[in-house]
């Protein structure tokens, strides 16, 4: 049987391949698979980490978007027994549907990493772990401190539902072809508890939303800007002991969560 030939990366899907099986190897690791565990990789590519993940896993399913590649991988599927491979767009695929305690561990496609983000961490019921591979000013702006201009939405959302730990720097040098961005693995560990019923959740995203629309302004004016009443938004500031002449990247992720709960969610 001939070799399946290798399917040349697609630029507009910003495909840059892992080939350095020690960091497969470290991602692995650091996922702390059991052979019982039900895993989710987004983007397998030419397949390198799936095979590593299918070798300690019970079962994979492999979402990957490229036909292509998918057409590539199909032909490995015999190498691959208890790998599900799924083409599909990972942003329309009900990940709601995978068993409860599903690891993700991926190699995010990095134009499209933040709202996948969103969307595993408002699944984090289901996924308690997730090892991702992101460039690495998404994964600097997922651990950032208040009072940085690295400290945004994502940060405040992301340490709000899970624990975050950078883990280690991935050269360009382990892709091919060689990114122009600098990449990076983390690990999230999923809160088992978090203060916010799905109502409250949904405001409080609203308002740190609100909060960072306009970055140079006031937390004050940011927030009057985007539709929220200056009265109640200033007697509520005042009441929680936080200056309205704060910009958001100062507050923390407790502060934010002081102030949705205590906001009134009307707003103009």
């Amino acid at each position: 049987m001939s070799i399946p030939e290798l399917p040349p990366p697609n630029k507009r899907l910003g495909q840059n391949f892992l080939i350095d099986p020690n960091i497969v190897r470290k991602i692995v690791a650091l996922a702390e698979l059991s052979p019982s565990d039900h895993v989710l990789e987004i983007g397998p590519g030419r397949g390198i980490l799936t095979e590593a993940l299918s070798r300690v896993a019970t079962r994979v399913t492999a979402i990957e978007v490229d036909p292509r590649l998918h057409a590539y991988l199909e032909t490995k599927q015999a190498e691959l027994p208890n790998v599900e491979l799924v083409c599909e767009d990972a942003l329309a695929y009900p990940v709601e549907n995978l068993p409860i305690g599903t690891v993700v561990v991926a190699n995010l496609p990095y134009y499209i990493s933040t709202p996948l983000l969103f969307r595993l961490l408002d699944q984090r019921v289901r996924f308690p772990r997730m090892v991702l591979m992101l460039q690495a000013e998404v994964v600097d702006r997922l651990v950032a401190k208040p009072g940085g201009s690295d400290y945004g939405v994502l940060s405040v959302m992301g340490q709000y539902a899970a624990e975050i730990t950078k883990s280690f720097r991935v050269s360009a040098q382990c892709f091919r072809p060689r990114p122009e961005v600098a990449s990076a693995v983390v690990l999230l560990r999923a809160k088992e508890r978090t203060r916010l019923n799905q109502k409250e959740e949904a405001a409080f995203r609203a308002l740190v939303k609100a909060a960072f629309a306009h970055r140079r302004k006031t937390l004050a004016n940011s927030l009057r800007d985007e539709g929220y009443e200056p009265h109640l938004l200033n007697e509520t500031l005042q009441r929680l002991d936080i200056a309205p002449t704060r910009r958001a990247e100062m507050l923390s992720v407790e502060d934010f969560l002081r102030l949705a709960l205590a906001l009134p969610i009307h707003r103009l």
